[in-house]
């Protein structure tokens, strides 16, 4: 199967520009055609006067009208996958009901904390991880810069797992891929092997594992990584002609895809225990040694990429942190 074959089965792919190289492309939003003529819109694009723009050019091109979207499925509650939702909803002329996982909700909903709130639970996080003043400016403006794509939505309702999406030509099942996000879904036609992926899997990008505080800046509340090897092995056993990503196009051979991606992860833990053999180090320093090229607006991404893989080191015992003056430090497990 190729992506030739999903227009009979109506489904439709809408590239959406995104301003974020590391993203692996330009952000994918997914239409499916619904008994009795209506759309289902997986995902909605980054909000953008650049992603509109498409968003709307691709509906022309199908000769289709926002109008007739008659619900929305968000993936997970980054920028670019729900940014545009609430601006569509305006300009289709009537309220659609917008769907998102539990864990992700807090992400999407107008009634969510904005970044401006959670800075300084992650600023304090960031310096128990040694990264200094500067590096925190720096985070702060990248991140919250991102946000200023994208409108919280006015209603969001919870999307559970298990449910089926029943569509004219699929029967799409929601599955919860926790990892990228906490609440990160991916949809599944299980008769014909469609594997609607978002962010869970990218055939040229891996997906980033980004640092989660609770809501009044818990740690430990979520291992990005851990649960992501946890959910990627459960796609690996699911039988996938097509998978249809968040970011570029089709692909079919998800376990190849799947297969370098857990070697790409074994030689980067390998490479952290390498750096500790020479003595103890910050997450910071970590970062610093795995990642010597980034510029300060990519820190919070390759940050949480380290302490992602500290992380899982740490689950199976092969590396421990001790919070000294105020700093965490990894060192291998005796």
């Amino acid at each position: 199967m190729t992506e030739r074959d999903l227009a009979p089965l109506g489904v439709h792919r809408i590239a959406v520009p995104v301003p974020f190289p590391q993203a692996g492309g330009p952000v994918n939003v997914y239409l499916v055609e619904e008994p009795g003529g209506g759309l289902l819109m997986f995902d909605s694009g980054l909000g953008s006067p650049e992603g509109l723009a498409a968003v709307e050019e691709g509906f022309a091109r199908l000769g289709r009208r926002l109008s007739e979207v008659s619900r929305i499925v968000l993936s997970h509650g980054h920028v670019d996958h729900y940014g545009a939702a609430q601006t569509l909803m305006e300009r289709a002329g009537r309220a659609i009901p917008v769907y998102a996982h539990p864990a992700d909700l807090p992400k999407v909903s107008a009634r969510g904390p904005r970044w401006k709130e959670l800075m300084p639970f992650y600023g304090a996080y960031l310096a128990k991880l040694g990264a200094p003043a500067e590096t925190l400016a720096a985070i702060a403006a990248e991140v919250g810069g991102g946000f200023k794509l994208a409108r919280r939505i006015d209603e969001v309702l919870p999307l559970a797992p298990g449910e089926l999406l029943q569509g004219a030509h699929v029967t799409l099942e929601v599955l919860h891929m926790p990892g990228h996000t906490p609440g990160l879904c991916c949809l599944y036609d299980r008769r014909r092997g469609l594997f609607f992926a978002a962010d869970h899997l990218l055939e040229k990008v891996s997906p980033n594992p980004i640092i989660e505080l609770g809501p009044g800046g818990e740690e430990g509340r979520f291992h990005p990584l851990v649960a992501y090897l946890d959910s990627i092995r459960r796609l690996r056993a699911l039988e996938v002609e097509l998978v249809l990503p968040g970011h570029g196009a089709p692909f079919q051979d998800h376990r190849r895809v799947i297969d370098g991606l857990t070697g790409f992860y074994e030689k980067r833990q390998g490479k952290i225990l390498a750096a500790l053999a020479g003595g103890p180090l910050t997450g910071y320093e970590v970062t610093r040694a795995l990642f010597p090229w980034a510029r300060p607006g990519d820190l919070f991404l390759v940050i949480s990429e380290s302490i992602a893989n500290l992380e899982v080191l740490e689950a199976r015992g092969a590396v421990r942190r001790e919070l000294e003056g105020g700093v965490y430090r990894f060192r291998p497990a005796a």
